[in-house]
């Protein structure tokens, strides 16, 4: 499987910009304040760890919309970065900026990565400034746990572990 970066990086008050790339190519999604793009990408990360086949997540750009969507298969997900002229388009509709198939582990670290790297670069009380909005501890927390869970029941299960992918 290739490796897999995201980068989640503050622009502008109120303004993200969310990178993702591995070996097969690169995309960019924006992100604003009005939603809470942070915890919702966060969350739909964490239940795909805890078993979850799809979930996805949505940015609001003003006006495109960002989806993000996952669909797993086992230890491997499948997911799209798709840009789409509203939060009301259908599903099938848009254009697809990236797609990649990566392990549920990598996926997952790169996610904690970004967020990681926010909270060293930047600190919670600059994220909130410079965001609008406090920064996703309990989130970023949660998808700790679902890791953890995950590894644990991984390994009891006598599975090969995905920690090493």
């Amino acid at each position: 499987m290739p490796s897999l970066a995201i980068t989640w990086m503050l622009g502008s008050h109120g303004w993200a910009s969310i990178k993702v790339a591995d070996e097969h190519g690169e995309a960019e999604a924006i992100a604003s304040y009005i939603t809470d793009a942070p915890e919702e990408f966060l969350y739909a990360v964490a239940r795909l760890v805890l078993g979850d086949e799809d979930t996805r997540a949505e940015l609001e750009g003003e006006p495109q919309t960002y989806q993000w969507f996952f669909h797993r298969d086992g230890s491997v997900v499948d997911v799209r970065l798709v840009l789409a002229d509203d939060a009301q388009a259908p599903d099938s509709s848009g254009v697809v900026l990236w797609s990649g198939r990566h392990t549920v582990t990598a996926l997952a670290r790169s996610v904690v990565r970004a967020f990681d790297r926010i909270d060293y670069e930047q600190g919670e009380e600059a994220y909130e400034s410079q965001w609008g909005r406090p920064f996703p501890r309990t989130e970023l927390e949660a998808l700790r746990t679902a890791m953890r869970s995950h590894k644990r029941a991984t390994s009891a299960n006598g599975t090969a572990s995905e920690a090493g992918r």
